[in-house]
């Protein structure tokens, strides 16, 4: 019996494995290529049955790539250059959408005026940030970066240390004047503290940072790091507040900053596949940038 070689792989075919492993989801990666859902899954479908197995499997929120399909990914973006190099006009062009989960902090901080200063350049580059201070997930179908703070034990990912920043203990001059100022981490017992929730914080760095000030009662606790801020100018009580946020207010006041600092580590984690996007790459150049010029106040030094 006559054996023909089998057919060249389809290039559409392996266009919406590249766009469902950037984005996790099918109808996400169809809205991208103007495709249904049903059309992505049948042309996935398609593929593998060329290549003879799965090329993606079911994770937590979307899709992730097998090692079959990680190795397809690599013909995948050939096509990708291929297909750009035709036309040289969009030789300098980079679009697409990014989505980010980040901590509220370093979302309103960092990311935010890092993407002002990219669309600067790129216009056609979109973000889309979700915010969370959590551990870093095992399973990223939805998202291309995660930022957290401590250092993630992660598989399937890679992890970059991005910058450190400081935490201290603040209170409004307003308080201050109403209830005399600590001296020592002994006069912090039974005084009220605005911080995180403790039982729906699950950060070891964070939870470190509590213990540096034993002790205290939670006045008002928040998921939302700005809600830290606001009630503790308000006067709720001494916050355990990041130093780059809490600095820029004059009516609030750094205690005991030789007994109270704590230094935090923000990490970044990213798919393998996203960080090869152009679109990615060019968000995590304007990062970079952004976490230089603010290195001063991110660190209390400014």
């Amino acid at each position: 019996m006559a054996h023909f070689p089998a057919p060249p792989l389809s290039a559409d075919d392996l266009l919406v494995l590249l766009a469902v492993a950037r984005t996790g989801r099918y109808t996400t990666a169809g809205q991208q290529l103007g495709l249904n859902h049903t059309t992505i899954a049948r042309r996935i479908s398609a593929l593998e049955a060329q290549l003879g197995g799965r090329v993606v499997s079911r994770a937590d929120g979307g899709w992730e790539l097998t090692p079959l399909g990680t190795r397809a990914l690599t013909a995948a973006e050939d096509v990708e250059r291929a297909l750009g190099g035709l036309d040289a006009r969009d030789d300098a062009r980079v679009e697409g959408l990014i989505r980010l989960s980040a901590t509220d902090g370093f979302s309103g901080f960092v990311a935010a005026p890092a993407m002002a200063a990219l669309q600067e350049r790129h216009p056609d580059v979109r973000l889309e940030i979700v915010t969370a201070t959590r551990q870093a997930s095992q399973q990223r179908a939805g998202a291309d970066l995660e930022v957290v703070v401590g250092r993630p034990q992660v598989r399937r990912a890679r992890a970059v240390h991005l910058a450190d920043y400081a935490l201290g203990l603040y209170a409004s001059r307003d308080y201050l004047r109403r209830h005399p100022a600590p001296e020592t981490l002994d006069d912090l017992a039974g005084k009220p503290l605005v911080y995180f929730i403790e039982s729906m914080l699950h950060v070891d760095s964070l939870d470190d940072a509590r213990r540096a000030v034993p002790g205290m009662t939670d006045a008002v606790a928040s998921t939302n790091v700005y809600v830290h801020v606001d009630a503790t100018r308000g006067g709720a009580g001494f916050g355990l507040l990041p130093a780059f946020l809490a600095d820029p207010h004059d009516d609030l006041v750094r205690l005991m900053p030789d007994l109270v600092a704590q230094r935090l580590p923000y990490w970044l984690v990213a798919r393998p596949e996203a960080l090869r996007q152009p679109a990615v790459a060019a968000f995590l150049d304007a990062l970079q940038e952004r976490l230089v010029a603010v290195r001063p106040q991110l660190l209390g030094e400014h």
